[in-house]
């Protein structure tokens, strides 16, 4: 062990390797039984990260999986969108889901441009319920991880009503954790330990 931490410690020193956290594991669209996005669109390059809730109350038992098809099918047919509007969907237990491919700007249905922004999405209403402890883990790892890989810092982090005047998104529960300054304070540890 003693060798390796040295071997480690040499190669930073060196400049000839970095020691990245891993990404977070996330459940691909297939496996959760989507369809990928038929619709090309044109690449965007991330440049926000912002926070969603799905605002419905989410019932303890509910099928996450199920519930992504629903949308996913809701998205296409009704909405006539491309895919799911989100990038990311996070369930009660911590798993985040692949939705949208995130190189496609997302959709919404408040007056904001999506466009440069990821899109993470935590199942529940949060003006009603509470987000669990597993989901803002999950969040922040996520965002972290987002952050990281696009080159961004912690101002680049909001959520929709930060962005929309037609929204209580991500709802008061949620926001709170964004307001008090404890989401960003997390995203911030988690980015100092590589």
């Amino acid at each position: 062990m003693k060798f390796i931490a040295s071997l480690c410690a040499a190669l930073l020193m060196a400049g000839c390797a970095s020691v990245e956290p891993p990404a977070p594991q996330i459940v691909s669209v297939e496996a959760w039984g989507g369809t990928p996005a038929s619709a090309p669109a044109p690449a965007q390059q991330i440049s926000k990260i912002t926070l969603h809730h799905q605002g419905e109350i989410w019932k303890d038992g509910t099928d996450v999986q199920n519930y992504l098809r629903r949308l996913q099918q809701w998205s296409r047919l009704t909405k006539r969108w491309a895919d799911i509007p989100y990038h990311y969907v996070i369930a009660p237990d911590g798993r985040i889901y692949a939705a949208r491919p995130l190189q496609q700007a997302g959709d919404t249905n408040t007056e904001y441009d999506p466009r440069g922004h990821a899109l993470v999405m935590l199942v529940g209403n949060f003006e009603e319920q509470q987000p669990t402890p597993a989901q803002l883990n999950a969040a922040v790892d996520l965002t972290a991880w987002l952050a990281r890989e696009n080159k961004l810092g912690l101002d680049d982090i909001a959520s929709h009503k930060d962005y929309s005047r037609q929204t209580v998104c991500p709802g008061k529960n949620l926001y709170a954790y964004l307001e008090s300054g404890w989401f960003k304070g997390e995203v911030g540890r988690r980015l100092e330990a590589r």
